[in-house]
């Protein structure tokens, strides 16, 4: 209903700027007309009737931006409430069980593990929110280092294993060349985590994601994270990387996040002087995330 309702609204606005801006222009040639015989007033009414389109439709495509900004930050809030509420219920039910009632010691133990794993996702969403918010600050600097980028990956493969339970075969690395670059090591592991992490929640339960480096023209490596998911829409290739946004459709709702991790990749990419895209041959033929860094010689 909330959808629809800012459709319609963007639709009326739309509407309202595009009848606005018809109005305008058969006043004006109504008053041509009348008054083909007076030239500096004709260059003046066109200077006038050019200056009150361009506010028309300036301000209409204002509107239709900030509607679909809050649609984005309710989207948002909506995802980091549920990313918080769902780990925290949990781990108060499994707390509460274990409070009233006499369990094993194999059962405990499996309690334990689930509170620390929901521990681990809350986590997650936190770190993930603050990130976001330390990037996006101009004045923070990076705390550069040496960082051996196949390190950095094979820690954020294993990590992803574990998170989601994936088998060695379903999330493969294919380690290239060894490579070192300089950056900040945070940073360049929240990117690489964040594409690698992306990739097997949107493969479904068939999880074939594929992680490989190459050097390109011999001053940056290129990191691609390859999957066989639901793909990606040619007009979603470059949106998927703003702030909040998430590809609309069934698929947002089924895979739970924040809209962040993309963000944070592409941010992570430009402050080390590097760049990051995205390639699908579309629906149905999975997607491919390439990330390229500058190395050190």
């Amino acid at each position: 209903m909330v959808v629809a309702g800012r459709q319609k609204s963007i639709a009326f606005f739309i509407a309202l700027g595009a009848g606005l801006i018809c109005v305008i222009i058969l006043l004006y040639v109504g008053w041509v007309l009348l008054n083909w015989r007076h030239g500096i007033l004709l260059v003046l009414g066109a200077l006038l009737m050019t200056a009150i389109v361009s506010g028309v439709v300036l301000n209409t495509i204002f509107l239709v931006h900030e509607i679909r900004r809050n649609a984005q930050h309710d989207a948002f809030i909506n995802a980091v409430t549920h990313e918080l509420k769902t780990p925290i219920a949990s781990i108060r039910l499994y707390l509460e069980t274990l409070q009233t009632r006499a369990v094993d010691d194999a059962k405990r133990l499996e309690f334990y593990r689930i509170m620390v794993d929901d521990s681990e996702r809350l986590l997650g969403t936190i770190e993930q929110v603050l990130r976001t918010g330390r990037i996006g600050a101009s004045s923070r600097r990076l705390n550069l280092s040496r960082i051996d980028l196949g390190g950095v990956i094979e820690q954020s493969v294993l990590r992803v294993r574990a998170l989601h339970k994936v088998p060695p075969e379903g999330l493969q690395y294919r380690a290239g060349a060894p490579v070192t670059i300089v950056g900040d090591a945070d940073e360049v592991q929240a990117a690489v985590s964040n594409l690698i992490d992306n990739a097997v929640k949107y493969s479904g339960s068939d999880v074939r994601v594929t992680v490989e480096t190459a050097r390109v023209d011999g001053n940056y490596v290129a990191l691609r994270v390859t999957d066989h998911g639901p793909g990606i829409e040619k007009t979603e290739l470059k949106r998927i990387f703003k702030r909040f946004y998430r590809v609309p459709g069934a698929l947002a709702t089924r895979v739970k996040g924040t809209g962040l991790g993309l963000y944070i990749v592409r941010s992570v990419a430009k402050r080390h002087g590097g760049r990051v895209w995205a390639e699908s041959e579309g629906p149905g033929h999975g997607a491919t995330f390439v990330l390229r860094l500058p190395i050190v010689k």
